[in-house]
């Protein structure tokens, strides 16, 4: 499965963050010891929601819209 992610900022509410994954849990983590330089600055990062996925194209095209 392919997931489409939405991600909050528990320190900056206004900070959002959208992306796309295959382990949901892994990714998370990730943002919130500060692997990703675009989102290291606003974590810690809450899990809003997500959408599951069969096909890579389907994801990247809601991700996108």
């Amino acid at each position: 499965m392919i997931y489409v992610c939405l991600l909050r900022s528990d320190g900056f509410p206004n900070q959002r963050y959208v992306g796309l994954t295959t382990d949901l849990g892994r990714r998370l983590a990730d943002h919130n010891v500060g692997t990703s330089s675009h989102t290291s600055k606003f974590g810690p990062w809450r899990l809003v929601t997500y959408v599951a996925f069969t096909e890579q194209p389907k994801a990247t095209a809601f991700e996108r819209s």
